[in-house]
């Protein structure tokens, strides 16, 4: 009888269901019925180590007990309530994500409100929105290596292939982040590559009228680009740059943020302090549709006496509020973030180097947290990028094993749950390993 239920299930979804960046003929995708911390399972109850997190984004694992509850006791005293209402929950998460803000920045800050949207995309949507109007300028700088969403002006802002089908959105340029492992800049060591790359968008920013420029945006440590963390100094110099000019840095944290890096907010780890932040994701790990937008005191104020154009009906919904209140509060409680840092670097982080060791097909490894990606080429000294065809057969092999992939590009990343135990790691590390040797052999 389970198994007709996975059957049913692929049947009404290859029927009915249409995917997001895919072509719909050729999918067969996995069914998930249920889950725990960690783990989920089909109706068959065959178990996989979800290190996907879906889309990175379960960062306090499935089902978790107390966000089940929080949200179970909002919907039975308030289900939905508009936005142009005061809302106690509502209030009571915009606090608690002020308080994980201001801590991150050490006090320096000034974060003031939180608006929220509907996810992550709308975030740097308003995010947006809020730099030019508070500016005056239009420009939007944003990276090549980076994704911000799949609305108008996010998907615009994104730099990856995806926002070239998609280019509705006005005022927008792109420029180099720092990449060691494929310099845009001759560079050998992170210094020179942090030192180069903010002489590379200074010169943007000279170049497109530093008087034009609203914002730069950025994720704290590119996600879906390839879990790019900073090199020294970077990020502190795009503040300088942004602070010299007159720019509004926003930065994204909507992949990084809560607890994926291990810290509260990414930014936490780099020395600086952006204007605006955005959130999604890990906020509620994905339990009710949330997102939003965490806002200084300058840009806030200037709202006060002039109406911000942009709104949402399901803007600081009380279930998604009711969500964040009872997963924060779960975080701090549990130690799960303190929790993401040590298995991070005591044992994701070491499993990692050490199949870099075994392996040939990874080039290398990088992260931090439960952040982590391996970088797969055909050839160590070329740093060829591996085929898709290559991290396709290399996805199956890891998916046979009982662990569920995240792919991108010639990557594999590895991105559990904050609340992964080093025993699930090692499962994992095992399963890799073997679909490594598997493809390596074929």
């Amino acid at each position: 009888m389970s198994e007709d239920l996975d059957d049913r299930a692929k049947l009404l979804d290859r029927e009915y269901v249409f995917h997001s960046w895919s072509a719909q003929g050729a999918l067969d995708l996995p069914v998930i019925a249920g889950g725990s911390g960690t783990v989920v399972w089909d109706h068959a109850g065959n178990r996989m180590l979800d290190f996907a997190s879906q889309l990175v984004n379960v960062n306090i694992g499935h089902q978790h007990p107390a966000v089940v509850a929080g949200i179970q006791e909002q919907a039975a005293r308030l289900a939905t309530i508009g936005p142009a209402t005061a809302n106690l929950h509502r209030g009571l998460a915009a606090e608690r994500i002020l308080s994980k803000a201001e801590a991150s920045s050490s006090g320096r800050g000034g974060f003031r409100k939180v608006f929220f949207t509907n996810g992550g995309a709308d975030a740097n949507e308003n995010a947006i929105r809020m730099a030019r109007l508070s500016t005056g300028r239009d420009t939007v700088l944003s990276t090549y290596r980076s994704y911000h969403g799949n609305t108008g002006a996010a998907i615009v802002a994104t730099g990856d292939w995806r926002r070239m089908p998609n280019q509705y959105a006005r005022g927008h340029a792109h420029f180099f982040g720092p990449y060691l492992y494929r310099s845009e800049f001759w560079a050998t060591t992170p210094e020179e590559e942090s030192e180069r790359a903010l002489h590379h968008l200074r010169r943007v920013v000279e170049s497109e009228g530093p008087q034009t420029v609203a914002a730069i945006l950025l994720e704290s440590v590119p996600g879906t680009a390839g879990i790019l963390l900073p090199p020294p100094g970077y990020l502190a110099g795009v503040r300088e740059l942004c602070d010299e000019f007159g720019i509004v840095l926003i930065l994204d944290e909507v992949m990084a943020g809560f607890g994926r890096t291990g810290r509260w907010f990414a930014f936490e780890g780099y020395d600086v302090v952006p204007d605006l932040i955005t959130f999604a994701k890990g906020v509620n790990s994905g339990y009710v549709p949330v997102g939003g937008v965490v806002i200084s005191e300058p840009i806030a104020a200037v709202f006060d006496e002039r109406v911000f154009p942009g709104g949402l009906t399901y803007s600081g919904h009380p279930l998604a509020a009711a969500s964040i209140i009872a997963s924060i509060d779960a975080m701090e409680a549990e130690g799960i973030v303190e929790h993401a840092r040590t298995v991070g670097a005591e044992a994701i982080g070491p499993g990692l180097r050490e199949l870099a060791e075994r392996h040939p097909l990874i080039g290398e490894v990088r992260g931090e947290g439960v952040f982590w990606a391996m970088e797969l080429v055909t050839d160590r000294a070329t740093r060829e990028p591996a085929p898709p065809a290559l991290i396709g057969a290399l996805k199956k092999e890891i998916a046979a094993r009982g662990v569920l992939p995240f792919t991108a590009d010639n990557r594999i990343h590895v991105v559990p749950p904050c609340v992964v135990t080093a025993d699930e790691v090692v499962e994992a590390m095992a399963a890799y390993d073997a679909a490594l040797t598997a493809v390596e052999s074929a």
